[in-house]
């Protein structure tokens, strides 16, 4: 099938209070300065209270090879953002989460210095359990890892995380001890 019969993939875009003000095309609502659109980032752990992050496909056209969070991206137009995070966790890692509830939201405009691509997004925050063997799709996820807190942190001295990995992982960090709970150190 050629591309041009590909419907484009929409965003919503949403104003500084979250409220949504229209549509956009995927990518041209990445392209500098960039648009604010609706988005969603998912933290999800393991019963030791590891977290799993996930190395993007290199294959991606945004943020390629960097490590990251669970999962992130994009709701369709009217679909709500709990129903999106959970939809792509099947989607890219070929589970369900055991446990997914809201962590708040986080405002934030990243640019990708390799791409030249910026994420412009009013991002909605979840986090959760994963208790299933993970099935990650190898055109979205390299690779996976559960990490502990010391263990993200020399990750994060020895490779590449995304552009908005600190951002999302610190608004959503409070959430984070009633799943873990405090032994684990989030």
């Amino acid at each position: 099938m050629a591309n041009s019969a590909i419907a484009p993939i929409m965003l919503e875009l949403v104003d500084e209070d979250g409220m949504t003000i229209g549509t956009a095309e995927k990518l041209s609502a990445h392209v500098a300065p960039g648009r604010l659109h609706r988005a969603f980032s998912v933290f999800l752990f393991d019963e030791e209270g590891r977290l799993l992050l996930q190395r993007r496909a290199f294959g991606k056209y945004h943020s390629p090879g960097v490590w990251s969070n669970t999962c992130c991206g994009h709701p369709y137009p009217g679909e709500p953002p709990f129903v999106a995070a959970a939809r792509r966790v099947g989607e890219e890692l070929g589970t369900a989460p055991f446990l997914l509830r809201a962590a708040g939201t986080v405002r934030y405009n990243h640019p990708d210095p390799d791409s030249g691509l910026v994420e412009q997004e009013y991002n909605h925050l979840f986090a959760g359990l994963v208790r299933d063997q993970l099935h990650p799709d190898p055109e979205e996820i390299a690779e996976t890892a559960f990490v502990t807190s010391g263990e993200l942190a020399r990750r994060q001295a020895e490779g590449a995380f995304s552009a908005w990995f600190m951002t999302v992982l610190d608004a959503a960090r409070p959430a984070f001890g009633e799943l873990t709970g405090a032994a684990a150190g989030w």
